[in-house]
């Protein structure tokens, strides 16, 4: 199901996912509640959390039942989880300190969005964000 929610990634966001996203691979939004696969376990998270994650276009995506349309192409997210985010929202980089941001029009969603490439044995190792 399409959800009248928009995504944007800034220009140095796309520079840095685009070259993870060759072949046949798909965007999540990953609300960190612990529920499902692709989610961290949520005991260790204080706040609201998210993180993208790239998964192979054949891999399951259970309870990921609603898409949002980006600059990126469709992303899709847990449906409880739009209680968290807002209509209109982008990703950038703060670039003092290296790390993805989520914003929406009424301000900050998550500070230090996580990024993890399950495609990549190494991906959940390399996120930034833990």
């Amino acid at each position: 199901m399409m959800t009248t929610l928009n995504l944007t990634f800034t220009p140095e966001v796309m520079a840095k996912l685009q070259p993870k996203l060759t072949g046949e691979k798909r965007l999540l939004l990953t609300f960190e509640d612990g529920v499902g696969i692709y989610s961290q376990h949520a005991a260790y998270h204080m706040q609201t959390q998210f993180t993208i994650n790239i998964v192979a276009q054949d891999a399951p995506i259970d309870g990921y039942n609603v898409l949002i349309e980006s600059n990126l192409g469709p992303v899709a997210i847990k449906d409880y989880s739009v209680a968290d985010l807002q209509h209109t929202m982008t990703i950038k980089l703060n670039q003092h300190q290296n790390t993805l941001q989520l914003t929406g029009e009424g301000g900050l969603i998550d500070d230090n969005l996580g990024l993890i490439d399950f495609t990549d044995p190494a991906g959940i190792k390399n996120n930034p964000a833990r």
